[in-house]
């Protein structure tokens, strides 16, 4: 018991005299060491598939081949390309190259000093183990681009985003900006069952839609079922704009009342230059929604690939051609604009909800 209590007083004595920054410095660290490592962990995949994109075909079905993209080392000798290997011999294991393999003995020559003549090598020559070098290649990409119009379906998702951003930006600023600054009756209830449709999933409304878009209108194989919808607006984008519009304060519109602003001028020479962050974040999440949307493009748009999206012409192509490269490197370009117009709108997108109008004043 004595030594158990001397042990304790021995650790509260180290721990007082080590300062109070270190204890928080390694606080930190050992937070950020375990935020990076469960990074890495998530990231490992998109690793992976970046990876795999640039590799050779024939290197999936090498099975001693690296896990970044490689080829075997070639030896260029007498007009013939020969294959390097790893070849355990007495003085040592060297590199060289395989002229005239055999069942129980290969010849081989050493790149370095090729005059000297081959080296004869007793054994079996496949369990020898090739030398490797770094060596990416574009061929999976070529053989994307050569059986998908990709520039097409490019053109297609692009012009399904820009019709789109119209109807749903045009539509949600104005249900948001009458519903935080005009008292109708009823208002916050009518709010309340706009957001309650945000609870209702798309595979309860996807037969009735479908129903009333193919059999009543006639829809089938255009674009109007996929963006028609967004000119009645969207309620996530509704609540963001309606909560944004809130918070900047009344008394900058009442000075242009009083100089007879009407409602709409007042929202776009007032509020919209106060809010351009939350547009542009909006903006943002109906890009990403409709560069990644597959679903409805397989319901509406099989029928004719002129306006077939990226996402649902690179799904139909992977299940048609099954080749690992081929499908990492369609999804690679599936993913990549994405992550480019976040990277570049990230300032906006992260601070799009959370400033509020009195720091907008301020020109944060």
């Amino acid at each position: 018991m004595k030594a158990g209590l001397r042990g304790t007083l021995q650790r509260l004595r180290l721990r007082d005299r080590v300062p109070p920054r270190a204890w928080r410095v390694a606080g930190v660290g050992a937070v950020n060491l375990f935020a990076w490592a469960l990074l890495a962990v998530y990231l490992l995949p998109v690793a992976y598939m970046v990876v795999t994109a640039f590799v050779p075909t024939e290197q999936l079905s090498d099975r001693n081949a690296p896990w970044y993209p490689a080829r075997i080392r070639t030896f260029a000798y007498q007009g013939e390309q020969y294959r390097l290997y790893e070849v355990p011999l007495p003085g040592g294991t060297r590199s060289l190259a395989m002229i005239a393999p055999g069942t129980f003995s290969s010849d081989f020559l050493d790149p370095q000093d090729p005059a000297a003549g081959t080296i004869s090598y007793t054994g079996d020559w496949h369990a020898l183990q090739p030398v490797y070098q770094f060596h990416p290649v574009l061929d999976s990409f070529a053989v994307l681009f050569g059986a998908v119009q990709f520039p097409r379906m490019l053109v297609s998702t692009l012009l399904l985003v820009l019709i789109g951003e119209i109807g749903v930006l045009v539509s949600s600023v104005l249900v948001a900006y009458g519903f935080a600054r005009f008292p109708l009756p009823g208002g916050e209830l009518l709010f309340y069952v706009l957001i309650a449709t945000i609870l209702i999933p798309d595979k309860v409304t996807s037969i009735p839609t479908y129903f009333f878009y193919i059999n009543t209108l006639d829809w089938h194989g255009t674009i109007f079922p996929l963006v028609v919808h967004l000119y009645f607006g969207n309620a996530v984008y509704i609540f963001l704009l309606r909560q944004n519009f809130r918070s900047l304060p009344v008394e900058l519109e009442e000075s242009a009342m009083l100089d007879g602003a009407g409602p709409l001028r007042r929202l776009w020479t007032i509020v919209l230059p106060q809010s351009w962050p939350v547009v542009i974040t909006i903006s943002l999440l109906h890009f990403f929604f409709t560069w990644n949307e597959a679903r409805q493009a397989s319901l509406y748009l099989s029928s004719n690939a002129a306006f077939m999206p990226v996402s649902f012409g690179v799904q139909v192509y992977q299940s048609r051609v099954p080749i690992q490269n081929v499908i990492q490197a369609s999804s690679l370009l599936v993913l990549i604009l994405p992550v480019i117009v976040l990277f570049v709108a990230q300032r906006f997108f992260l601070r799009g909800v959370i400033v509020t109008g009195l720091e907008k004043r301020r020109g944060l």
